[in-house]
């Protein structure tokens, strides 16, 4: 039995860890869940995590929820992978934004684009500020390439990239050539090539 444990429903928000631990190089188990059967509501899945939701990651009897936090856990706890920006280094502080950037502004925007409210919202109700600006920021940073934090792919990018991936698969986010490449980038990674694969296994 390995040290870590990811839960996880396929394919759901939790791929983005499955990429993750696929990019680590550690073992882990895989616990499925099926949300179209409720098992992420079940008492033993809630005792877990009370939200209901995946991913949630076992390591060692500790639990972390939430995509971003269970990236930053992991790169932090294995430095080895070098997917972190360590601390003291002055490069973590960008590191962190663009971790946080992911669910707090990134993900946000793309979803109220997607299901916009019946009235517009005032930009100082959102966190995120406007659609186009968040869309600017994240093209601004992937343009200078290959990864946000330049030649090292780290964390940050498993979890911004995934969330580019995405947006560009649904088209939910404009078709930029910034996008289209760093996406390319992405699917070239062998790491997300398993992932993407075990997890059409489950699915299928």
């Amino acid at each position: 039995m390995a040290d870590l444990t990811l839960y996880h429903a396929s394919p759901s928000r939790s791929s983005v860890v499955l990429w993750m631990l696929e990019e680590l190089g550690q073992a882990y188990d895989v616990k499925l869940l099926k949300l179209s059967e409720g098992d992420n509501l079940k008492p033993d899945y809630l005792a877990i995590n009370p939200m209901g939701k995946v991913p949630a990651l076992d390591h060692k009897g500790t639990v972390i929820t939430e995509a971003a936090a269970i990236c930053t856990y992991l790169a932090d706890e294995f430095p080895q992978a070098r997917l972190n920006v360590p601390v003291g280094s002055s490069r973590r502080g960008v590191y962190l934004k663009w971790l946080f950037f992911g669910p707090g502004c990134f993900e946000p925007a793309v979803i109220d684009r997607a299901a916009p409210r019946k009235e517009e919202a005032r930009r100082a109700m959102l966190g995120y500020g406007t659609f186009d600006t968040t869309m600017d920021t994240v093209a601004a940073a992937i343009a200078k390439g290959p990864w946000l934090m330049g030649e090292q792919f780290t964390a940050a990018d498993v979890i911004i990239g995934s969330n580019v991936r995405w947006g560009t698969i649904f088209k939910l986010i404009p078709e930029r050539p910034e996008f289209t490449a760093y996406s390319a980038r992405i699917v070239a990674r062998p790491a997300a090539q398993r992932a993407e694969a075990r997890d059409k296994g489950w699915a299928a």
